[in-house]
Order: C-alpha cells, then structure tokens, then sequence
C-alpha cells in the first residue's frame, strides 16, 4: 500500500452542472470503510497561515500564504491506497472536485 496526500483547494472556475454533489459524510464514511482515509480535516482560514523562510541566517514570517493567489488549500486527507489509479478514483468523488479541485500526490518514503 502507498500513502498519498489529497490536497483539497479552492477554484475560480467551478464546475456549473446543476446535479447534486456528492455528500462529503458518504464519501469520508466510504473511505474509513474501505481503510483508504487515514485522516483529514479542514484548514483554518488562509489569513490565519503563516509562511516561514530562512535567508542569510534570518527567520522570516510572513502573514497568510506566501504567493498571492486566488486558489488556496482548504483542507486535506491522508489516503492509503493500492496505487495512483486507486487513489485518483476515490479522490475524484470528494465534492470539492466539483466546486474546488483536488490533487493527489504520492508520500515519498525516505530510506536511511
């Protein structure tokens, strides 16, 4: 099995079918059933963030996110799954997919 991260973010350009969106309860209930979902939550809101840079031997803190953008992470989820496909199936289900957009990375394991 392979661990992945779900970032669950925002977009500008959501989907504009009128269908009912899935319900995120039967799709986090669905996860914990099928043992895909480790855990996830939501953000606080992005103004609470607070981005940290070390240069020249300064600590640097900058309030909210570091890029000005108008897409943002909302939320997460850990996943564990067979593979990517496993993983891109049950992601795109999540109902931010429609109203937001989801991306799905693999977690890198270090060996050492």
């Amino acid at each position: 099995m392979t661990e992945y991260l779900m970032f669950v973010c925002t977009d500008t350009e959501p989907d504009s079918d009128t269908a009912n969106e899935p319900d995120i309860e039967d799709w986090v209930a669905e996860g914990e059933r099928r043992g895909i979902r480790k855990q996830g939550d939501q953000l606080v809101a992005r103004d609470k963030a607070r981005t940290i840079r070390i240069r020249n031997g300064e600590t640097m803190i900058t309030d909210g996110p570091f890029t000005e953008a108008k897409e943002w992470i909302a939320g997460y989820d850990l996943l564990e799954c067979k593979d990517l496909d496993e993983a891109i199936d049950y992601a795109s289900r999540h109902p931010m997919a429609r109203r937001g957009r989801i991306e799905v990375r693999e977690v890198m394991v270090w060996e050492g």
